[in-house]
């Protein structure tokens, strides 16, 4: 006997159905009618919502079967269906299931239901039965605007460590730099113009004290991303949830991930406004402007070799130039400015994203977590790559900083006490336009003594350092 197929049972097509009307899908895909929507109504990029959140919501939704089986109003053959499901969804298996773009309208309602659509069709494909439903089962007790956000929450939570394990290191480095160089005189420079004597170590222990402010800055303003309105549901009234779910859901979350999260004292407050978000991305932007203003020092410094500052030497990395033969350009300095240009820019979209919130829920925060986490994990890079491929290696060129300094004219103001301003004025001028030193015009017309010259002209005359304000003392 000969079976004749239709084209839809060939193709092996399912019908879902929801509140828009029906559509067709593929029988062997485990996502359903929302993923299948979402990927046609946000066709902005191919960038998928990150994986930390997917993972984040499967980890609520496991916590949430137990909290509603605990609670009485989920079956054990279902919640040990979802758990199932979940588990094996958290060990990496169907990732292909999660096609939801990451830009998206309905904040984060595609995400949420998409999550809930594939763990429900495993679950089901596993049991041979229809048991599992979306929203009845897998969502039960939750809301997308409860859920969304607190897994966005965990996402930042979860790429923190190894941000400010990346920071800590740099600061150590810094700190080690700052040691190394601490009997390097150098001239300092305000406003691009010769200043007075400074050492290469005070230079780098100031970066120090920088990031480690900002490294103070980044975990005060993380404390906020702990509180979560788990449990609220809707609009934060908790509106079918029950008060025992409410009770466990958060325990059983920090049980499965972990993490030390808390549950918002006004949940209301926590669904609908995202001021912890601006917070932390202020904090990631202070960074950023910390790591691109000391990336140009270390530019400008490195700059030459014959027509620059020439003061340090970066590891040489790559070759500069298609043209110019044996040109080495800033390479790392260079990328880590630009990661921090899209840390700047990132942090504008979050804070417009926020403000931009109406009354119970803001709408935008599938674009304020795209952005931070993004922040996250490009700072990290960018650390990474600026403490190995950078300041490891970097060197002072201790002939040069010294050339400069018994040049410099900006020396003369340790001469003022002695002389007077206006004096001491008319010696640099006579100085540039001979152009000698000022120490040779001071021996010439023997202003001073040998002696005084010689202390004045010290180094520690000239940079100023009470035994109380070395590197040491100043850690």
């Amino acid at each position: 006997m000969i079976v004749i197929l239709t084209q839809r049972e060939f193709e092996r097509m399912r019908i879902e159905e929801d509140c828009i009307g029906k559509l067709e899908l593929e029988d062997n895909v485990l996502y359903g009618i929302h993923s299948k929507r979402a990927v046609s109504n946000f066709p902005i990029s191919a960038e998928r919502v990150h994986t930390l959140i997917i993972e984040s919501l499967l980890q609520i939704k496991k916590a949430a079967s137990q909290a509603n089986y605990a609670a009485g109003t989920l079956s054990a053959v279902k919640a040990r269906a979802i758990n199932e499901a979940c588990y094996e969804l958290l060990q990496g298996k169907n990732a292909e299931a999660f096609i939801v773009p990451a830009i998206q309208g309905g904040a984060g309602t595609s995400s949420n239901m998409s999550v809930n659509e594939v763990i429900a069709h495993l679950a089901n494909q596993r049991t041979h039965k229809q048991l599992i439903h979306p929203n009845d089962d897998v969502n039960q007790a939750q809301s997308t605007n409860d859920t969304f956000p607190t897994a966005g929450k965990m996402a930042m939570l979860k790429l923190l460590p190894g941000l400010l394990s990346a920071l800590t290191d740099m600061i150590e480095v810094m700190l080690k730099k700052a040691f190394e160089f601490s009997n390097t005189l150098k001239v300092a420079r305000t406003q691009l113009q010769d200043a007075v004597p400074t050492t290469l170590g005070r230079s780098f222990h100031a970066y120090y004290a920088l990031f480690k402010r900002d490294l103070k800055r980044i975990e005060h303003a993380a404390q906020g991303l702990n509180y979560v309105n788990l449990g609220g549901t809707a609009i934060g009234t908790g509106i079918n949830a029950s008060e025992l779910y409410q009770q466990k859901i958060v325990p059983l979350l920090n049980r499965e991930t972990d993490l030390q999260l808390q549950l918002a004292p006004d949940l209301i407050d926590a669904t609908q406004n995202c001021d912890v978000f601006v917070e932390f991305s202020g904090a990631l932007k202070s960074l950023a402007v910390d790591l691109s203003k000391t990336s140009n020092d270390l530019r400008m410094l490195a700059s030459g070799p014959r027509a620059g500052f020439n003061e340090i030497s970066l590891p040489k990395k790559q070759a500069g130039s298609s043209i110019m033969p044996g040109k080495i350009n800033p390479v790392i300095p260079e990328v880590v400015n630009q990661v921090a240009f899209e840390v700047m820019g990132n942090d504008v979209t979050v804070t417009l994203a926020a403000e931009a919130g109406q009354l119970e829920l803001n709408a935008f925060e599938p674009i304020i977590f795209k952005r931070l986490l993004e922040s996250e994990e490009h700072l990290t890079g960018a650390i990474k790559t600026l403490t190995s491929n950078c300041l490891n290696g970097l060197k002072a060129n201790e002939e040069k900083c010294a050339a400069d300094i018994e040049n410099s004219i900006a020396a003369a103001t340790v001469l003022t006490p002695y002389l007077g301003y206006e004096k001491t004025t008319r010696l640099v001028k006579e100085a540039i336009a001979k152009n000698i030193s000022v120490k040779e015009i001071l021996k010439a017309n023997k202003l001073l003594s040998q002696c005084k010259i010689k202390e004045l002209f010290s180094k520690e005359k000239l940079i100023h350092q009470h035994s109380s304000e070395k590197i040491g003392n100043l850690v």
